[in-house]
């Protein structure tokens, strides 16, 4: 039989019960979401998507479920959606019948984008803007769903769930991190096959990676505001099919490469974290074109304002806010979460903008429909949750309250990396709260210090190295008179904005990024590391790359220092060796049982007490031993002492007394090489402007 032969009289009621299109080996049954529609409509498409050759009404309202099943119908077929009802924007209602919808829940799209008068609701050409209905028809220049066969799809993933506090995360986006790497066959480079190639894998496992935390790869529509500068949507958050893997990062093997990625990351014992937008869609402001959940039910899927739903609660920035807190959107979106993880094996997501997921109608609440939704899950209770804590929204910044399953985005920590390395005064009081997990920020009953997601720079931002070259930012490629991006980046260039050909400029701004980079990764909580970072990447100074699809944001890994490659990974593994750099109880001084020790103490380099209210404070030791509260046997037997000497002047550390065993040099920032070295006497030297990472062993080669 033809995908979709003359079925007119032959559509069923079908079933409510699961929304999409699902083949069940006879025919395929549509269900479909809308509260206010009037009428529904299924339309049918030929096998090139370029004519609509059926529009069958679908034949049952369940609730606010329309749906119906077509014998016979069969996967490949290509389809979209009509939804009949009043175009009202004063009201909150956008309905038009000639705008072909995505359906919400198709794991497919077949075609691509076009930027056309035709896909907005309203006529772009008249005075009154969004009030009068575009009667064009826009199925010409938007994609087709697709009616999936099962076997592709099948919910028999599993996850690692490894545990958190050995945790550290790559960030990385999947065309950024591979399309210029000569070790990834050409085919490969830019999609999700390659992003788990063997060139890829052999380094991330060298650096100790155990998650990549991939930028968004649900599909997706960029700007039409981009799309008018030659520019498109790079970093991807601007989503527009939840449940569809974006086409742009399909391989040879279409849509089955993502899960052939995971599944070669988790034979290298890698999770793979997806950076999910649920807070907004690519549809816009109220200016924006009818692609999918405005044309379907405006008035459901999104916050409009009050005693004005001709408008949108724009509380991330992007135009509009999906509101969460309606039970079909909020259903949705917890059926995107699994899909992922039961058919696709993703092992955990990061929230962005997560606070306008929590916020209810009295504001953010940690306890909120969607947050609560999503920690009663049983499919999702073995998954890393992470927050990004804030959006624009009134009360936007909530860095700390998010529930205890969550880790969260430690803005606060990184700025404060950055403040103390530049020398800021006062900087050094707020670095000894970030080297043991920004506590006074995260440590709430049942968290743990896991929930401090670490870093120096990430997507958002400058890289490492930019943060060593520029101190304003160099944003004019973006098309936007260089007013995007931020403006607080806590950077400096060593006396040259940009690049330099001083011997040594170059050597202080690679000491300053080991500086950053062993701070992060010798700080309780959860390390993270943007992906290009290990090797000095440069975005030569744009602090905002999210349109920039060139060599601005793709990694050079020909340019990459070796050296930094090196010492990154010496790193990772300095911290996967000592239990006591990612202990999960929070630290406070408490006296051990086992032998009357404080689990950490402060110290200045002379061994006595650190003057915490000296705003110049610029040398400081951290001593580190098991947790007086841990039941870890390798945690209480281990011990690292950390000495910080920012000042311009060399400093004689003595040494505590170590016991039985010697203290190892094992991590020293001053070094471009690292190598182990062990303390022959109670006296040592720790250079100007470096960190120096020390343990106790018995071994020197240990």
């Amino acid at each position: 039989m033809n995908c979709h032969t003359a079925v007119d009289a032959l559509f069923e009621p079908g079933r409510p019960t699961r929304l999409g299109a699902h083949f069940d080996g006879g025919g395929t049954n549509f269900a479909v979401f809308s509260q206010h529609a009037t009428q529904v409509y299924l339309c049918l498409f030929s096998p090139d998507g370029q004519r609509e050759e059926r529009r069958l009404p679908l034949p049952e309202r369940t609730g606010d479920i329309w749906h119906g099943y077509l014998p016979g119908l069969r996967p490949g077929t290509l389809y979209g959606y009509r939804a009949d009802g009043p175009y009202a924007p004063d009201q909150g209602h956008r309905f038009n019948l000639h705008k072909l919808l995505l359906d919400p829940y198709t794991r497919e799209l077949r075609g691509g984008f076009t930027d056309h008068p035709t896909t907005y609701g309203y006529r772009t050409d008249a005075a009154e803007a969004d009030l009068i209905i575009n009667p064009c028809d826009s199925a010409a220049h938007v994609p087709k769903s697709v009616v999936s066969h099962p076997d592709q799809f099948r919910p028999d993933a599993e996850t690692l769930q490894r545990p958190w506090d050995d945790t550290r995360i790559y960030e990385a986006h999947v065309k950024g991190a591979t399309i210029r790497h000569p070790g990834i066959h050409p085919s490969l480079r830019g999609t999700f096959e390659g992003m788990a190639a063997p060139a890829m894998l052999d380094h991330l496992t060298r650096l100790g990676v155990t998650a990549v935390e991939l930028l968004p790869v649900q599909a997706l529509k960029s700007e039409g505001a981009l799309a008018a500068r030659g520019l498109v949507n790079y970093w991807g958050y601007n989503t527009i099919g939840f449940f569809a893997p974006e086409p742009r990062y399909f391989g040879p093997m279409g849509v089955q490469g993502f899960r052939a990625m995971v599944n070669r990351f988790h034979s290298a014992g890698i999770e793979v974290i997806l950076d999910v937008v649920y807070n907004h869609t690519a549809e816009g402001d109220h200016l924006g074109p009818t692609l999918c959940f405005r044309g379907l039910d405006n008035a459901a899927y999104y916050r409009l304002q009050d005693g004005d739903p001709r408008h949108y609660v724009n509380d991330t920035g992007c135009g509009n806010t999906l509101d969460v807190s309606h039970p079909f959107v909020l259903r949705m979106v917890m059926d995107s979460l699994r899909f992922w993880v039961e058919v696709m094996g993703v092992d955990g997501f990061r929230f962005d903008l997560a606070t306008a997921l929590g916020r209810e109608a009295h504001g953010f609440d940690p306890h909120g429909g969607f947050l609560d939704a999503l920690r009663q899950d049983p499919v999702l209770a073995g998954v890393k949750l992470i927050a990004e804590p804030w959006d624009i929204g009134p009360g936007g910044y909530q860095l700390g309250r998010f529930p205890p399953e969550f880790a969260e985005w430690n803005d606060t920590g990184r700025d404060t990396y950055r403040r103390f390395w530049r020398g800021d005064q006062k900087s050094a009081q707020a670095l000894g709260s970030a080297l043991l997990g920004s506590s006074s920020v995260f440590e709430r009953p049942g968290r743990r210090t896991w929930a401090a997601i670490n870093y120096a720079a990430s997507h958002d931002g400058y890289t490492l190295a930019d943060l060593t070259c520029y101190e304003r930012r160099h944003n004019h490629a973006n098309g936007e008179c260089n007013r995007d991006g931020h403006k607080a980046n806590f950077s400096e260039n060593f006396g040259v904005e940009g690049a330099s050909d001083s011997p040594v400029i170059i050597a202080n701004r690679k000491q300053r990024q080991r500086n950053l980079l062993a701070t992060v990764f010798l700080s309780q909580g959860t390390p993270m590391l943007l992906a290009g970072d290990e090797g000095g990447q440069t975005q030569h100074g744009n602090n905002n790359a999210y349109c920039q699809d060139n060599d601005t944001s793709w990694i050079d890994w020909e340019a990459l220092d070796p050296d930094q490659i090196a010492f990154t990974a010496a790193l990772t593994r300095f911290r996967h060796d000592h239990p006591v750099l990612w202990q999960s109880q929070y630290l406070h001084g408490a006296t051990r049982a086992s032998d009357g020790q404080r689990d950490v103490e402060w110290c200045d380099f002379d061994g006595g007490a650190l003057d915490w209210h000296d705003p110049a404070l610029a040398a400081l030791c951290l001593h580190l031993r098991g947790c007086a509260e841990c039941l870890k046997g390798d945690a209480l037997r281990d011990e690292v002492l950390i000495a910080i000497n920012r000042s311009p002047k060399d400093r004689i550390l003595h040494l505590p007394n170590p016991g039985a065993q010697d203290w190892t040099r094992a991590i020293d920032t001053h070094r471009v090489r690292q190598g182990k070295k062990r303390e022959t006497t109670r006296e040592t030297t720790i250079q100007a402007h470096s960190l120096v990472a020390f343990c106790l062993t018995g071994d020197a080669s240990a």
